[in-house]
């Protein structure tokens, strides 16, 4: 422990732990992590037992507050086997204080998820993060093994294995040129063929230089011998990023089902974070927060980074055999960098009517030119923009709700008995009345007819 703690130290903080390194079973080819194993040529890739432990006892430590989350993620952290994870659980409740409650979370692609580590998993109470991409056609796309073989069906086996020991499971998505155009298709899928009611969509965007678009746009697998460290630099995206646009009308789209027939069943971490934004209250979301720097990334060998975006070398705190976390942490290195997501805003988004909710969202993603020059802007602004407009007048009535007393589930009876009257006499064929410039029967009657 530090002699003096630090002053700028955050009372918590969350650490995205990666025993095995960018090591994995797959290849994603738009997983562009997999090249961070050039940081480490010839390493072995394993987290250490005393490193563990000591990981464990400084993250304990670091924290003021009485919740904290003990996360691994990868890379693929289930290589490292059960018994690792096993040791990891013991540690976290032998160093634990008794004001202390730990909660578990393990991100995997589910391919090694058998009854030995469903039964793991359940035991110690773990929130387990699946990756999947929607339907087979979409998840094969890009989520492919060491042979270019589609996972669908090993990601799916895996999925069953712990629903059917009642495992905590939420589904990661990312969108990406396969699925972007395919909203409901994805939502649907997820909510009625996997009953999956948790779930998180993240927008896929490369960035590439004009020299390292070709070969970024071959993947950053181990089939790309080429592949450079990918790092975030360049204006240009690769042809599997998702488009603006389309990012805009996927998560547009998914909200005006769910805010119509599944608030208070299927939780979306984008719609939960745009409810507390309409709330006034800080997201959960570290995209959505005005600074950011207390959401970091802890290396296989102890070397602490910035974010889980940015592990390169730029970002490299240090290593936590030699600094105890909480210093790294507070580091004016990277209360810098926390303060540079606000301080670096262009005036474009200063002067934005979402900037309340969207607040310039990643800074990984501001790669390109306001409108005046000034660089900063979000790729993914466009599609921001439409989004927040979109769901303003329904986060507008839920958050109305909730201040008066009502719970959220509540505004789907107000929607279905607004829009029933708002609908009246409209004909398929005519504009609809939502303002969206299409026609009825491709707006809010498809939505009235599907759902």
């Amino acid at each position: 422990m530090p002699s003096t703690w630090p002053p700028h130290a955050p009372r918590s903080f969350h650490v995205l732990a990666k025993p095995s390194g960018a090591i994995c079973n797959l290849d994603c080819t738009y997983c562009f992590f997999l090249s961070k194993e050039l940081l480490y040529p010839g390493d072995r890739f394993r987290m250490a037992d005393d490193l563990l432990r000591t990981y464990i006892r400084q993250l304990l430590e670091s924290h003021r507050g009485g919740d904290v989350v003990i996360a691994f993620q990868g890379g693929e952290p289930t290589l490292m086997g059960v018994d690792f994870f096993e040791r990891a659980v013991a540690y976290a409740r032998e160093l634990a204080r008794p004001d202390q409650t730990l909660q578990f979370t393990l991100q995997t692609n589910a391919v090694l998820i058998n009854d030995k580590w469903a039964s793991f998993l359940r035991r110690h109470d773990f929130l387990v993060g699946v990756s999947i991409d929607g339907p087979r056609e979409m998840h094969d796309a890009y989520r492919v093994d060491k042979q270019g073989r589609g996972t669908f069906d090993r990601v799916m086996a895996g999925l069953e294995h712990l629903q059917s020991h009642g495992v905590d499971v939420n589904v990661l998505c990312t969108v990406n040129a396969a699925n972007q155009d395919h909203p409901l298709e994805v939502y649907r899928f997820f909510r009625d063929e996997l009953r999956l009611n948790f779930m998180q969509f993240i927008p896929i965007v490369e960035r590439a230089t004009s020299d390292t678009l070709t070969i970024a746009n071959r993947g950053w697998g181990d089939g790309n011998r080429s592949r450079p460290l990918y790092v975030n630099h360049g204006s240009s995206v690769t042809d599997r990023s998702v488009g603006s646009a389309q990012w805009g009308e996927f998560l547009s789209t998914i909200f005006r089902e769910w805010v119509r027939r599944d608030v208070g069943d299927v939780f979306v971490t984008h719609f939960e974070a745009a409810l507390a934004s309409w709330l006034g209250v800080p997201p959960a979301m570290c995209i959505f927060q005005e600074t950011c720097g207390t959401a970091l990334a802890l290396e296989h060998n102890g070397d602490l980074y910035s974010c889980d975006h940015y592990v390169e070398p730029d970002f490299k705190l240090g290593n936590i055999r030699e600094t105890h976390m909480v210093d790294l942490v507070a580091s004016p290195q990277q209360v810098a960098f926390g303060r540079a997501k606000r301080d670096s805003l262009p005036r474009q988004c200063r002067e934005c009517d979402v900037r309340f909710a969207c607040q310039g969202e990643c800074p990984r993603n501001r790669f390109l030119a306001t409108e005046d020059g000034e660089p900063g802007l979000n790729y993914l602004c466009a599609g921001y923009l439409r989004y927040f407009h979109d769901i303003d007048r329904e986060m507008s009535m839920m958050a109305s709700l909730l201040r008066a007393g009502r719970d959220a589930p509540d505004i789907m009876d107000v929607l279905e008995a607004d829009e029933r009257e708002r609908f009246r006499g409209v004909g398929r064929n005519d504009p609809c009345p939502c303002g969206s410039s299409q026609k009825f029967k491709m707006c809010h009657g498809r939505l009235r007819v599907t759902s």
